[in-house]
């Protein structure tokens, strides 16, 4: 039955687990290269801080508003063929950033590497899980998120190599490369059968309907607004770290990069913690999932805030790589909160619903805030890193909202498990 159709062989299921992996590093290190090149690319084009900001925002937004949509999709069509067009599609369009002379010619390809890369942590997300059995699924989880760390660890670096060699184009053009080979790798994978759930009644559930139903779970809308809240500070790190460690330090591009790794490799150790720690307070008191995030978020802000401060220059540096562990502390637990409190029929949408949430209130108009605040204030290592602290407000704000969310979310919780044996009877 059920389980059948669902589990694919050992060999299959591999193949599955490695090729999403390595898309979804690709994916983190194509995300990452404008950030570890803004330098000498605002030199070449002569850009303002806003306008480089302005990069990051229309890719970030445009995630956002092809997440819905490309997640939809990929429930009802082929997983895998709209991963191996996903990672063709974005792959080409950042080999076409790649080739830009000007401000326009830079944002058209970049919002479009955007489309490509919407469904693909839907998709790829939803092509591991069925992969594997519950059992195992934790931990196949565990390795297809270790490559977002990876993949931005990596991609600052070699980013940052290429550019001081070749120029600030030739990054973008290699990391086309291997989206494309993968792109085409992924077609070979094996897929299993989707549907468009029906609820008791037979009725195919449209996608106003779910959005509906989704937004009138409190304990979620208030995940979902923290969520945006927080990401604004976390956008703005990833987007503007490597410019503001080349202003404050005075380094070339690549010890500005390297500065990236420590930090993001020390973030390698949070996530697993967050979810380990929420799931332990869980035991005791189920809004310990919430209370995890609120409490991490609010002391990650004030660790930026206070790595800001020193420049992240000697115990800076120390405060930033807290900073690393405890932001990502929060996301196992998001993602186990948004499984929890949505009905069988919405649990894939919900994570499309984060994704678009934590872009559209706030994240996706980070980098463009934070650019503009520096150019107002002067532009220097001072200027952006006035605009940074201010970013981490967004991060104290995300964590009133878990708080928030802790109250209601047990009997969310409760409602959907009723809803379920209801279901079964």
């Amino acid at each position: 039955g059920d389980s059948k159709q669902y589990k694919t062989g050992k060999g299959a299921s591999l193949y599955i687990l490695i090729i999403c992996t390595l898309l979804y590093m690709v994916n983190y290190m194509d995300r990452q290269v404008v950030a570890a090149v803004v330098e000498p690319m605002k030199a070449a084009l002569s850009l303002t801080d806003a306008e480089v900001g302005v990069l990051g925002t229309v890719f970030l937004l445009s995630i956002a508003l092809f997440s819905f949509p490309v997640a939809y999709l990929i429930d009802r069509w082929s997983r895998r063929k709209s991963i191996a067009i996903m990672a063709i599609l974005w792959s080409a369009f950042t080999f076409l950033t790649g080739k830009a002379w000007n401000f326009a010619s830079l944002v058209i390809p970049r919002s479009l590497v955007g489309v490509g890369e919407a469904g693909f942590s839907a998709g790829g997300t939803a092509m591991v899980g069925a992969a594997y059995s519950a059992k195992k699924r934790g931990a196949a989880m565990g390795v297809f998120n270790m490559s977002v760390p990876l993949g931005v660890a990596l991609g600052s670096v070699l980013a940052g190599a290429i550019a001081k060699t070749q120029g600030w184009q030739a990054p973008f053009l290699y990391f086309a490369i291997p989206g494309i080979i993968l792109g085409i790798l992924a077609l070979f994978m094996k897929d299993y059968k989707s549907v468009a759930k029906t609820e008791e009644t037979g009725v195919k559930v449209t996608f106003g309907k779910s959005i509906k139903a989704l937004f009138k779970i409190p304990s979620l809308v208030w995940a979902l607004v923290g969520y945006g809240l927080a990401n604004i500070m976390s956008m703005s790190f990833l987007f503007w770290t490597p410019a503001f460690v080349g202003r404050a330090w005075g380094v070339d591009i690549v010890a500005a990069n390297a500065v990236m790794v420590p930090i993001v490799l020390a973030a390698i150790v949070g996530s697993p913690l967050g979810g380990i720690l929420a799931d332990v307070w869980f035991k005791k008191d189920p809004r310990g999932r919430l209370y995890i995030p609120a409490i991490t978020i609010i002391l990650s802000a004030i660790c930026l805030a206070a790595g800001l401060y020193f420049q992240f220059k000697g115990i800076g540096m120390a405060f930033v790589i807290a900073y690393g562990v405890l932001n990502v502390m929060a996301l196992p637990c998001l993602s186990a909160i948004s499984q929890d409190v949505s009905p069988a029929a919405q649990k894939g949408l919900v994570w499309g619903l984060m994704v678009f949430c934590m872009y559209v209130f706030g994240g996706g108009w980070s980098p463009y805030l934070v650019g503009a605040i520096s150019d107002a204030l002067g532009q220097g290592a001072q200027a952006l890193g006035t605009a940074l602290t201010i970013a981490c407000i967004g991060g104290v704000l995300g964590g009133i909202c878990y708080f928030m969310a802790a109250k209601p979310y047990p009997a969310d919780m409760d409602r959907v498990k009723h809803e379920q044996l209801m279901a079964e009877k």
